[in-house]
């Protein structure tokens, strides 16, 4: 079990160092909305290594837009994704309690969300990250019907497409099976990343540079 978290772990660092933290383009109107200068501020200061001033202003964010789903989408991420290197206990039951709490705020605003859906299971990963005797069972199931779901509500969304395939490497380099399938899911998401247009401002727009490392690492 610990070789397929050592797996997850890096998985999700690599996600925090690279292209996580791109601003989207701005709007085409000559003068920038509060919402754009305000998100912009936050991606600024996530990209210079601030995760949690930028968590900040999410959250201040999240409560002028209660209609918008990515404000607490981003607050989420950040609590989930430095929670994979978190070894205190208290901290990481700290992180993710307010990750799930902003999870189900953006869940209420937009159901069925495939963005949302991956960032649950991502969220169960940690956990099991943390600690897999106590989690691996509890929560590999939930995390994979998660990817499941993602993936067939958004078949063609490269990073739901990666970040499933990432899982489901990951249990087959647990159980010594062939990763060819996956690499083929790897390609597939490469190949679609090349023309992916987000559904709007502001929207994830990561992952093209991991899924081209996970394929030099894996599929070789």
């Amino acid at each position: 079990m610990q070789h397929i978290l050592t797996y997850f772990s890096l998985f999700f660092t690599a996600l925090v160092l690279q292209a996580q933290t791109e601003i989207s383009a701005t709007s085409t109107d000559s003068v920038p909305t509060k919402y754009q200068i305000e998100m912009q501020k936050a991606f600024k200061l996530w990209e210079e290594n601030k995760p949690w001033e930028a968590a900040n202003v999410f959250e201040r964010i999240a409560t002028a837009e209660p209609d918008n789903w990515l404000p607490p989408y981003y607050v989420a991420q950040i609590n989930i994704m430095y929670s994979f290197s978190e070894k205190d206990a208290v901290k990481l039951k700290a992180q993710l309690d307010k990750a799930q709490d902003f999870i189900n705020d953006a869940t209420t605003i937009s159901k069925d969300n495939p963005e949302l859906l991956v960032l649950q299971a991502q969220w169960y990963t940690a956990w099991i990250v943390f600690d897999g005797q106590q989690y691996g069972m509890k929560y590999s199931a939930k995390a994979a019907a998660l990817h499941n779901k993602a993936n067939a509500l958004a078949p063609n969304n490269p990073r739901i497409i990666l970040a499933k395939a990432e899982w489901d490497m990951g249990g087959a380099k647990y159980f010594g099976q062939p990763l060819d399938p996956f690499c083929e899911d790897i390609q597939r998401a490469i190949d679609l990343f090349a023309t992916f247009k987000p559904a709007g401002e502001f929207y994830p727009t990561y992952g093209e540079e991991r899924a081209k490392q996970v394929q030099a690492e894996s599929c070789k």
